[in-house]
């Protein structure tokens, strides 16, 4: 799921429902330990902060919970409220929620916020005294592999470098000190390898998470250079058949608001 402005800047992240559910189900599909971490109840009210286009609020309803998605994409919140979640639009660092919720989660979202006391701090102010914070994102070391050949072909073409890692990647121990400067109490926090396959391919990822950094490029040399990048990460991330699998680790956390 995502939370980013949408914007027709080049540079800015853009999400599309067709293609995110065509290069990125498994972002829903492997988020089961986290919505068990979450444990929703009947009758909770639970915030889905960047639900995305609802795959995992509807796992959360499912339960019995009352849930509210909030998302900035467009294209991705039309998705949402069509399958019957309850969706506003958004922005993950000025929640307009002041103690409506039993417990907020999140998943796949905070990675692209560079903000993150904000967003903590966003998130403290809508949750109930004793409310939850439940989630997981990528953590130190996520995609390691296909950030460096991106850098790599970034630095030897004297591209902007801050478009190839535009995220916030935290060791357990530098989230769990701001959680707990933004009031919280954390209950459990860990990193978790988790080797992802791809099924539309290393092609199918760039596309998805890090096609502004290929819009910026001239027209005549963008396919060479994303091919530089596959070619660099073949050898690691693609099998004999052909299948490709991405170096996920990923920060999982469940804190509680003091208070």
């Amino acid at each position: 799921m995502a939370v980013s402005p949408e914007s027709a800047i080049s540079g800015t992240q853009l999400w599309q429902a067709e293609s995110y559910a065509r290069n990125a189900r498994f972002v829903a599909d492997l988020a089961s330990p986290v919505v068990d971490l979450l444990n929703p109840r009947p009758g909770e009210r639970i915030l889905d902060l960047g639900c995305g286009d609802g795959a995992l609020s509807l796992s959360i309803m499912a339960r019995g919970a009352e849930l509210t998605g909030i998302d900035s994409s467009p294209p991705l919140l039309a998705a949402a409220r069509a399958s019957g979640v309850n969706a506003i639009s958004g922005d993950a660092r000025d929640l307009p929620f002041t103690q409506c919720f039993d417990a907020v989660f999140t998943n796949a979202v905070l990675h692209w916020i560079l903000q993150p006391d904000l967003v903590i701090h966003a998130v403290a102010k809508a949750l109930r005294p004793g409310g939850r914070f439940v989630g997981e994102f990528g953590g130190h070391g996520n995609v390691a592999a296909i950030v460096t050949a991106l850098r790599a072909v970034a630095r030897r073409y004297g591209l902007d470098e801050s478009e190839v890692s535009p995220w916030f990647f935290p060791t357990p121990d530098e989230y769990a000190v701001r959680l707990t400067a933004g009031g919280f109490q954390v209950d459990n926090i860990e990193l978790a390898p988790r080797p992802t396959p791809l099924p539309t391919g290393i092609e199918g990822w760039l596309e998805t998470f890090r096609g502004p950094f290929f819009r910026l490029l001239p027209d005549e040399k963008r396919d060479a250079i994303r091919q530089e990048v596959i070619d660099l990460l073949k050898p690691s991330l693609c099998d004999s058949r052909g299948n490709w699998t991405a170096d996920y680790v990923r920060l999982r956390f469940a804190a509680r608001l003091k208070g």
